[in-house]
């Protein structure tokens, strides 16, 4: 499947039907890139991270974030801003309290990043306004470089 696919077939805000198969989707992808950069399709990852984002499930913060350090290519296509589908308080306090190491991993990282230019405006960061900047772009066939917020 490539991002056209998954587009069609279940749109930047998925029913929670298809959720597990845009996990599993990414969760793929992530191996193929650990395996080897450029074996997975980091840009198909972006999308699956967008649509996890547009559902705001907490659970899914670590699955972005496993899928953003992947490779090199990966972390520059995955924006540290699709952790925060819940809202950037409740990732920081979820990430807090959860057990893998991972969870301070991310969390440190979100932490440096918040107030520099790709989170300057924090207060933005939720799934209505990312979500809805993020889909023009993705609809424009003009995936950003950066989260919405950035390109502000």
């Amino acid at each position: 499947m490539d991002e056209d696919e998954s587009l069609r077939r279940y749109g930047l805000r998925p029913s929670g039907a298809h959720l597990d198969e845009i996990r599993e989707t990414l969760r793929t992808h992530a191996a193929l890139e650990r395996r080897a950069q450029g074996e997975g399709d980091t840009e198909l990852m972006r999308l699956c991270c967008v649509q996890l984002f547009n559902a705001g499930d907490l659970d899914d913060v670590l699955t972005i974030w496993d899928a953003k350090r992947s490779s090199w290519d990966a972390d520059s296509s995955v924006d540290v801003q699709l952790l925060c589908g819940a809202g950037l308080e409740e990732t920081k306090a979820y990430l807090t309290t959860a057990n893998p190491p991972e969870a301070l991993a991310a969390l440190d990282y979100l932490q440096l990043c918040e107030g520099g230019p790709a989170t300057s405006r924090a207060s933005l960061w939720s799934r209505g306004h990312v979500g809805t900047r993020t889909t023009t772009r993705i609809e424009q066939r003009a995936l950003p470089p950066a989260c919405a917020i950035c390109v502000q």
